[in-house]
């Protein structure tokens, strides 16, 4: 079947509760590949923060905060480069495939109880997640025909996969890793990577058509000047880390710095690349000017949200009563919680969205509703950090409510920006567009590596209330710059409301005159 057949296909496909049949193969490779991540993840601070005499690295709890921002900054940050290989080299499907391969072997490294083991498996992980994560989405935005209004329902549907893995791995990885061996938790990822790997081969006929070739092949000449370039970097990265170890400087909180500035300049870069690119329309760089917004809004939203898995969780194994008729439950138990109400309410959203189809909120409506849902989580917590102020463990309960507000922000804002960033994206860019988008993931989390370093200096009710106000009042200027936005996406969601008020209303789309050269 030739690629025009197979979008014809997907076009009259409802098979998979409404959607194309190869959002299910896309959707439970996900889902093993989160369980895989998710699993590792729930145990990584806890590692690093446990006394070596039980096991773990011992490091400074405000220090293994920081180590796991940037250990997400720089999963997220390889989705360029990621983004670039599959649009110029192999196709989005060989990516995902060598990239779950890579991720595996990371898993499977780090159930060796070596400590060099330990930062290889990280390095494997962050490789093969680069190569798989926006590849995937990008499969599944492929699905859909451009005007077709089952796409974010079906990135919300492809969320619940994402989450169904989410909160099966702590549950299972977690208990491993602090009742047995934290080592065996860390393999058990591996499997649960492996069984994915698995399944993506075995429904590849479901999949036919997409991400079969490179977008835009690179020539022989661009490839030597890229591995060439990367060469430079690898070797600069390098010499500047070899220099400090042979002063003798060389620290983990240096590494985080440099890797901060790292996740912040690339996007810059990357930007400036897109928008210098030969025979780019005008329509083109206005959806990019608009995509910025929503890079810098989803950076925010990503510094505060994936805090849950670093100082969140310290929080509950230091502050929260986990005890249960006698039985103390894991604290990486925690971590399943938020992927459990998105399973729940992912549906919800789903089947609102594609109820109101045409009627539903415009994306800046969305994504400014989600930064204020974020705020008002910290707040939430600050409520629950004053409550342990006094050194008496507190509810679970206050925990619940915090994921429960950060659920319905991820929802509102986290599909619909996967969604977004395939529309938005110059077609010759896709891959490295959706790479831009999980790069907001990375800079937030670097970010969110240096702003944990406040935890130090202020109370915590503070630190999470002052967060907690600069995402809502981002989440109100956002708000108010929704009909702007509507006009710089030209054309994409023209037909989503861009006012919110009671009588909401169709609002006039006075459209700038775009010169398409």
């Amino acid at each position: 079947m030739d690629v025009d057949a197979a979008a014809a296909a997907r076009a009259g496909d409802h098979s998979f509760f409404g959607h194309p049949r190869g959002l299910a193969t896309l959707f439970m490779t996900e889902m093993w590949e989160r369980f895989s991540f998710y699993g590792m993840r729930a145990l990584l601070v806890l590692f690093m923060a446990a006394p070596q005499d039980k096991g773990g690295l011992g490091l400074d709890p405000l220090t293994a905060a920081g180590v796991y921002s940037i250990y997400n900054a720089m999963v997220y940050m390889m989705s360029m480069p990621g983004g670039w290989v599959a649009d110029r080299l192999w196709g989005a499907r060989r990516a995902v495939l060598i990239g779950g391969i890579v991720i595996a072997a990371g898993h499977f490294v780090m159930a060796v109880p070596v400590t060099w083991f330990f930062w290889l498996g990280l390095l494997l992980i962050v490789l093969g997640t680069g190569l798989l994560k926006p590849n995937m989405s990008t499969m599944v935005g492929d699905l859909y025909g451009e005007h077709d209004t089952r796409r974010d329902a079906g990135f919300s549907l492809f969320y619940l996969g994402i989450n169904l893995g989410a909160f099966l791995a702590p549950i299972v990885c977690g208990y491993l890793g602090e009742n047995i061996d934290w080592h065996l938790g860390f393999g058990a990822a591996g499997v649960g990577m492996t069984i994915g790997l698995i399944q993506y081969v075995l429904g590849r006929r479901h999949i036919a058509g997409l991400g079969e070739l490179p977008k835009q092949p690179a020539t022989a000449a661009e490839r030597t000047r890229t591995f060439r370039n990367a060469a430079i970097w690898l070797g600069a990265a390098v010499v500047v880390f070899g220099v400090d170890a042979l002063l003798g400087n060389l620290r983990l909180s240096h590494v985080i710095n440099i890797l901060t500035v790292l996740a912040i300049a690339v996007p810059v870069a990357y930007f400036a690349m897109i928008y210098k690119a030969r025979g780019l329309t005008g329509v083109e760089r206005s959806r990019m000017s608009a995509f910025v917004w929503i890079f810098l809004a989803a950076t925010l939203f990503w510094m505060i949200y994936d805090q849950a898995g670093g100082l969140l969780n310290l929080f509950v194994n230091d502050k929260v009563d986990r005890t249960i008729l006698g039985w103390e439950m894991p604290t990486s138990w925690f971590q399943s919680i938020p992927a459990l109400f998105v399973v729940l309410l992912a549906p919800v959203f789903a089947a609102l969205w594609l109820r109101m189809g045409e009627r539903q909120p415009h994306t800046a409506v969305k994504f400014a509703l989600g930064l204020i849902a974020i705020g008002a989580s910290f707040a939430v917590m600050a409520a629950a950090a004053r409550a342990a102020s006094g050194g008496a463990l507190i509810s679970p309960l206050w925990l619940a409510a915090v994921f429960l507000v950060q659920t319905v922000a991820e929802l509102l804002l986290s599909p619909v920006g996967l969604s977004a960033s395939t529309k938005l994206a110059p077609h010759r860019f896709v891959g490295q567009v959706m790479g831009l988008w999980f790069l907001a993931t990375a800079t937030g989390n670097a970010l969110a590596a240096q702003v944990t370093k406040l935890h130090a200096a202020v109370p915590d009710a503070l630190y999470y209330a002052l967060l907690g106000a600069a995402a809502v009042l981002a989440g109100i200027a956002f708000l108010s710059f929704r009909r702007r936005m509507a006009e710089l996406m030209a054309g994409v969601d023209l037909h989503r409301r861009v006012a919110c008020g009671r009588h909401g209303g169709w609002p006039r789309l006075h459209l700038p005159r775009i010169a398409v050269s």
